[in-house]
């Protein structure tokens, strides 16, 4: 069995020491995933030369979702390989947005899903973490007789 974790180029550097992604197996684990730029700015966050702060769940779940993507194209796989979603929103007042965003990737047949509220996220200004396991099959070495 395959076991491997995996920094994806090109994706904002974990705040801590763990991967991206790791496989083990069939099976892919995407950790928490926001919508953090590898520059540290935040899609959908935006604060005016007065200090005011907009933010906004709509860009946010749209570049949580699209970051995820390409963590997952790291492993030769897609948002249609998701098996399992779990979304963890600051205020669940943005559920309703978040839900209408989500739904532009995902239908009835895309991974099962938990959506809970959470004190806070690891910046301010971050409104939305998703991580998400998906299952890929390797491809089997074909043995010969």
């Amino acid at each position: 069995m395959t076991n491997r974790s995996t920094l994806v180029s090109g994706k904002a550097t974990p705040r801590g020491k763990f991967p991206h992604i790791k496989r083990a197996g069939d099976f892919l684990f995407v950790s928490g995933t926001s919508s953090r730029l590898p520059d540290n700015s935040i899609v959908g966050a935006e604060v005016d030369a007065m200090g005011t702060t907009n933010l906004d769940i709509r860009a946010q779940t749209r570049a949580v979702i699209d970051n995820i993507s390409d963590i997952l194209a790291a492993e030769g796989a897609t948002l249609a390989d998701l098996v399992e979603i779990s979304t963890f929103l600051v205020n669940m007042n943005d559920f309703g947005s978040y839900n209408q965003v989500y739904s532009e990737y995902f239908d009835a047949n895309g991974p099962t899903r938990t959506t809970v509220a959470v004190h806070q996220l690891p910046h301010p200004h971050l409104l939305i973490e998703i991580k998400a396991v998906a299952y890929k099959p390797q491809p089997r070495a074909v043995k010969e007789s």
